[in-house]
């Protein structure tokens, strides 16, 4: 079998596997908590959190779980979605992604402008996961809205493949995604792990 074949079926295969997963978790996740349905439904631009905080740093350094799929059904997603991106897109931050953390949910979403599809929108992507990630690389600047100041190099993969709740469905979806765009969502979910871009930057 061709090695290029071959690593399609496998990562096919992988890919349905860990979207088999993603619903399971989906259905287990834990209810919002009181604090964070606080956060979701105050009023106005959320809170970024940095890393110059001591607390926030917590929450940032926090590894991240699914939002129950009867959460994904209600307004209060819906709302939480519409706040994130009016956030993102705020003149005081005017970022191109934001994660669940950086708002203070440890809960797996985040919003990122796609610049590979016309208009760049931005998209909100609940329970989202990279099951894939090209051995091709591209290395750019990059820099954070809860890491302020600070920028420096990272190597990405040019190519990622995600997986992630439809809110309109609520099924698995994966999705290919190249360029800026990639780099993007790895630098995005890293954020549901607990990781900054700072613990990526090359080093001279």
């Amino acid at each position: 079998m061709k090695t290029g074949i071959k690593n399609f079926i496998m990562m096919a295969l992988l890919s349905s596997v860990l979207s088999a997963v993603c619903g399971c978790v989906a259905g287990n996740a834990p209810r919002l908590s009181g604090a964070e349905k606080g956060i979701i439904d105050a009023d106005g631009i959320m809170r970024v959190l940095s890393i110059s905080d001591r607390k926030d740093s917590l929450v940032l350094r926090s590894k991240c779980v699914d939002f129950p799929k009867r959460v994904l059904r209600s307004e209060r997603f819906h709302r939480l979605a519409d706040r994130m991106v009016a956030t993102v897109t705020d003149s005081t931050q005017d970022g191109v992604g934001i994660a669940g953390p950086q708002v203070g949910l440890k809960r797996r979403v985040v919003a990122v402008q796609r610049f590979d599809k016309e208009g760049k929108p931005f998209e909100v992507y609940p329970n989202i996961r990279i099951v894939y990630r090209s051995e091709e690389t591209q290395t750019g600047p990059e820099g954070c809205l809860s890491v302020p100041d600070i920028y420096g190099n990272v190597e990405r993969s040019q190519t990622v493949v995600i997986s992630y709740i439809d809110i309109n469905t609520l099924k698995p979806v994966r999705d290919t995604v190249s360029g800026f765009t990639a780099v993007i969502f790895q630098h995005e979910t890293d954020h549901l792990d607990g990781i900054l871009f700072t613990d990526r930057m090359c080093r001279d």
